[in-house]
C-alpha cells in the first residue's frame, strides 16, 4: 500500500474531487479515531511552518480522495504530496520529507523492509478503535488546529 497514485495529480481530472490547495502536502485522517486525530493534532503542533494541510476523511474532500484512489477509510490515512498519493508506512516517510528539517531523521525507517513496516501498520490500523477508542468528530483538535482543516 505504499504509493497508490498511478500518475501525479490524477485527482485534478476527477470532477468528484473538490479543488484544494495542493501546493502543500495534504494529510487526510479519520476524525473519529482517537489515534488518528491525536496523530493529526501532534503533527499540527510541531508543523510550525504550516507545511501540511489537513482534512478529515469524513468531509467531502476526504471522501472524494478516498473514492478516487479506491481506499476504504478503515484501511489507512492518505497523504497527498507533490501530486502523489501515499498510505501506510511510506506515507509517513513522505510526510517527514515534506516537513523537512529535523523530521528527516525519521526517514531512516525506510531501511526497514516495507513489507514489515506495512504489516505493523496494518495490525495497528485494524485494531485502532479497539486499542485507542473513538471520539467525537475532531474532538482532539484545538480551535486553532480546526482552522487548519480544509
Amino acid at each position: 500500500m505504499p504509493e497508490i497514485s498511478g500518475r501525479s495529480f490524477s485527482y485534478l481530472d476527477d470532477p468528484a474531487v473538490p479543488t484544494f490547495d495542493d501546493s502543500r502536502a495534504l494529510f487526510v485522517f479519520d476524525a473519529i479515531c482517537v489515534l488518528c486525530s491525536g496523530r493529526a493534532s501532534w503533527i499540527m503542533r510541531y508543523d510550525r511552518k504550516a507545511l501540511v494541510n489537513f482534512t478529515p476523511a469524513q468531509e467531502k474532500l476526504g471522501r472524494a480522495l478516498y473514492a478516487h484512489y479506491g481506499i476504504e477509510m478503515g484501511e489507512s490515512y492518505l497523504l497527498i504530496a507533490d501530486g502523489c498519493a501515499y498510505t501506510a508506512s511510506r506515507g509517513y516517510i513522505e510526510l517527514c520529507r515534506a516537513l523537512g528539517g529535523w523530521w528527516n531523521i525519521f526517514r531512516i525507517a525506510a531501511i526497514i523492509p516495507e513489507r514489515l513496516r506495512d504489516w505493523v501498520y496494518r495490525l495497528i490500523a485494524r485494531n485502532r478503535y479497539r486499542w485507542f477508542g473513538k471520539t467525537d468528530y475532531c474532538r482532539l483538535l484545538t480551535p486553532e488546529q480546526r482552522r487548519r482543516l480544509l
